[in-house]
């Protein structure tokens, strides 16, 4: 059973109250494919991989005191972004071209990559959509782990793609050899979320550079590193150096997690100049970004105190969290981003609705046929109401 955005604004689910009880309708989540429900009335990614939604409520009967269904910054943007925005808000009668540009050589700086290299759009899933739109016009398929962020993939299936998912190995980290055997002659790209979004987890990134290096002489390898500056800075192995090196791999980075800006949306994406040239010649990506973002982007990646703090925040309340859940039993998916997934003992929809009725928002998803919870990190208050919701929810 298919339902359209249209249909969904029309039965109330995208009202305002509805998307605040409906956490899979996060903006960061692709609707410009139709959804595919399940009997029950989940969300259908895979055979594997469905979510749970709730029924819409009114507005008046959802007031969240923590809001962590949504993988959202609770600290951010910076106080240097935000003075930068207030400025350029100045200058919203003109158009951002001359300071992108700067933006894209301060990206291009970071990531040893020539400016030609770097791709803008409003957010790393209006970029992956857009790419998921151009790759994949005339048919093909797409590989990927399963289960993993769904933006690309709903809509490269939206223009007639097939999807080959691979199930994740034991330790959720991506099954890298059954990906590289899916390649086949109509693969037109192959998707890497790492870390993985819902699982928290990360594949190596020595094997996953090898892996790199051997597919993308088959198809396209697309890095999704939406959640990669969450780890110590030690350990942020990106991609980005196999571009410079002249591999056909595409990495995709965005403002929206340790930069706070999710609001903002500001997202790049780093390729060879002959693959964004192809998506430039369909759609501009910079286009849509405002000249206030662009600004608060250019002061967000001078404050490193602020992602320092925000990253050692993060680290706090998903220990703490961990170490709560250990108390309690729950064998949780080992993390390095900002959110956790641990199975529930309760069916997700009814677990749902019983923390909303806490105040406390949250994703549910079955995956391998076992209900789990995806749990955002907040402040370290929220991830306290979190933990005393979950008591009177599971107890």
């Amino acid at each position: 059973m298919k339902t359209s955005r249209r249909q969904l604004l029309k039965s109330g689910l995208l009202t305002l109250g509805g998307f605040a009880v409906s956490p899979h309708l996060s903006f960061s989540e692709s609707w410009r494919a139709p959804a595919t429900f399940s009997k029950e009335g989940n969300v259908l990614y895979s055979p594997f991989f469905e979510e749970y939604i709730h029924e819409a409520f009114p507005e008046s009967k959802v007031v969240l005191k923590a809001k962590l269904n949504a993988n959202e910054n609770p600290y951010g943007p910076s106080p240097m972004a935000v003075k930068a925005h207030q400025e350029g808000s100045l200058m919203g009668n003109r158009y951002a071209w001359k300071d992108l540009f700067k933006l894209i050589e301060k990206i291009s700086d970071k990531e040893g990559v020539k400016a030609e290299n770097v791709m803008m759009g409003p957010g790393s899933s209006d970029l992956l959509e857009k790419f998921g739109l151009v790759l994949f016009m005339n048919g093909g398929n797409i590989v990927s782990a399963d289960p993993s962020y769904m933006s690309m993939i709903r809509v490269a299936e939206s223009v007639g793609a097939s999807w080959k998912g691979v199930k994740l190995k034991d330790d959720w980290s991506h099954d890298l050899e059954g990906m590289e055997k899916a390649i086949d002659d109509e693969t037109k790209l192959v998707y890497v979320c790492n870390p993985n979004n819902p699982t928290g987890s990360i594949t190596d990134g020595e094997a996953l550079k090898e892996f790199c290096i051997r597919a993308s002489k088959k198809a396209p390898v697309f890095i999704d590193e939406a959640y990669i500056e969450f780890l110590p800075e030690k350990e942020q192995m990106s991609m980005a150096s196999l571009v410079a090196d002249g591999h056909n791999v595409i990495i995709a980075r965005t403002f929206s997690k340790i930069h706070g800006m999710a609001g903002l949306r500001i997202g790049y994406v780093v390729a060879n100049e002959s693959i964004t040239e192809k998506i430039s010649k369909i759609t501009r990506g910079g286009m849509g970004i405002s000249y206030p973002s662009v600004m608060a982007a250019l002061a967000s990646m001078e404050d490193e105190k602020f992602q320092k703090e925000s990253r050692a925040k993060n680290t706090a309340a998903r220990k703490y969290v961990c170490t709560e859940l250990k108390k309690r039993g729950y064998d949780y998916v080992p993390s390095v981003t900002s959110f956790v997934l641990f199975p529930i003992e309760m069916k997700g929809k009814l677990f749902l609705e019983k923390m909303t009725n806490q105040n406390v928002g949250v994703r549910s998803f079955k995956i391998y046929d076992q209900d789990w919870c995806r749990v955002s990190m907040g402040t370290m208050e929220e991830m306290k109401l979190f933990i005393n919701a979950l008591d009177t929810v599971l107890s």
